[in-house]
């Protein structure tokens, strides 16, 4: 998004005649930001086999999925129904890591029907994979490397209190459960958290991961997750992917040597690649002063970006009517019935009522964790592609709310 003679602008088109032509509010996508930072990561990897796998379950969009695609990315998914997205998406099954966590084993099963890639997080359920499928489908194992990253507690994954991947102490226990059965491992993965600044843990998660690798003599690849910390605010200190990526690949080639042949290295960047790329364009619909706080009351709440009350989550606002006003204070709130504060105390150019805010880095869990709740429909989605401002999801409305409600007789 840029200031261009006073007006906000994704790829030369006007940003508040997006909300004219299809209404507030209202997610907003900015392609070639989708592609810039996927280039970015792709170039930061040098003499490496590296494999982008796209973490959909940050923005589920079809044509988002098309886009990565377009661009060599596979597709890492957490649910069977984000599996049959890709493959909607054109993804080939061999493109897509399935990573559940805590599912029946019925869908690893409908997984393994498709094709895609398993990934296991689970000792109990990979002695079930191993009695039905001993060494027919190859499985990569999920290790917990007990490292405690991430920008809040409840997006750090790798520590040991985390119910997410096998302990890696537990690795003599999966080597007897992969003997018993002959199962063929064909990967190693870990993944500590979000919002991850320092390379030094990815590389302490990669070299447990380098030691556990001597235990499997089948591995095609390794796949170190993600957890790249991107910008929330002017001044934010992100993670230097051009270093990681340096240290990594050094890294990586001399284990390979050592393992005695060359490997794929995988990542999955979600947030990373969607997150700066997304706005969520509201209308202010009330100015209210108390005794201590002046608020905007806005057309939207915690139903449509629920980050700031989940994750305590700093989203940037900017008033995009009115970029040249007086700069005063406010507190941007919803319309739940709950308290549904998006930014506090926010320094925004003078707003009116009917103005239309910007809330920044809303690519990412934004629409995917949007809910109906207070009946509220869930917006359009908008992508800005080739300058062009397309419809890429309709708005819901009424019919959508009761659509499968069943009425019986009373």
């Amino acid at each position: 998004m840029e200031l261009t003679n006073h007006r906000y602008q994704i790829q030369g088109v006007d940003m508040l005649s997006i909300v004219e032509e299809f209404g507030s509010p209202v997610y907003v996508y900015d392609a070639d930001k989708i592609v810039e930072q996927y280039n970015t990561l792709a170039n930061a990897f040098k003499g490496v086999n590296l494999k982008l796998k796209y973490a959909c379950k940050a923005l589920t969009n079809i044509n988002v999925l098309k886009l990565l695609r377009k661009q060599g990315a596979g597709l890492d998914t957490v649910s069977i129904q984000e599996v049959l997205l890709g493959l909607e998406a054109g993804f080939e099954p061999s493109e897509i890591l399935y990573t559940p966590n805590c599912v029946s084993f019925e869908e690893i099963q409908k997984a393994v029907e498709i094709g895609v890639q398993i990934n296991i997080d689970n000792i109990s359920i990979l002695e079930q994979f191993g009695d039905a499928y001993g060494g027919d489908v190859p499985v990569c194992i999920r290790l917990n490397p007990h490292i405690m990253a991430g920008g809040h507690s409840h997006i750090s994954v790798g520590h040991i209190d985390s119910k997410f991947g096998i302990s890696i102490h537990q690795v003599p226990h999966v080597v007897r459960v992969v003997k018993h059965y002959g199962i063929k491992v064909n990967g190693l993965h870990m993944h500590t958290g979000s919002d991850i600044l320092d390379a030094e843990v990815f590389l302490i998660g990669a070299d447990l991961l380098f030691k556990a690798a001597q235990e499997f003599t089948d591995l095609e690849f390794m796949d170190f997750g993600s957890g790249f910390k991107v910008s929330y605010r002017q001044g934010d200190v992100t993670t230097d992917v051009n270093q990681l990526g340096a240290r990594i690949s050094e890294r990586f080639t001399s284990f390979c040597k050592d393992y005695g042949r060359e490997l794929e290295l995988w990542f999955e960047p979600g947030k990373y690649l969607v997150s700066e790329a997304g706005y969520f364009l509201v209308r202010a619909n009330v100015i209210k002063q108390t005794t201590s706080t002046v608020f905007v009351g806005v057309d939207s709440g915690q139903n449509h970006l629920i980050r700031p009350k989940l994750y305590d989550a700093y989203h940037e606002i900017t008033n995009i009517s009115n970029p040249d006003g007086t700069a005063r204070i406010y507190s941007v709130v919803g319309y739940i019935c709950e308290t549904d504060t998006l930014g506090y105390d926010r320094r925004l150019n003078e707003v009116k009522e009917g103005d239309i805010l910007a809330i920044h880095n809303a690519g990412a869990y934004s629409i995917t964790m949007a809910s109906n709740y207070n009946s509220r429909y869930r917006p359009a989605e908008v992508m800005v592609y080739d300058g062009k401002a397309q419809l890429i999801r309709k708005r819901e409305n009424f019919e959508d709310l009761t659509r499968n409600q069943v009425e019986i007789s009373m």
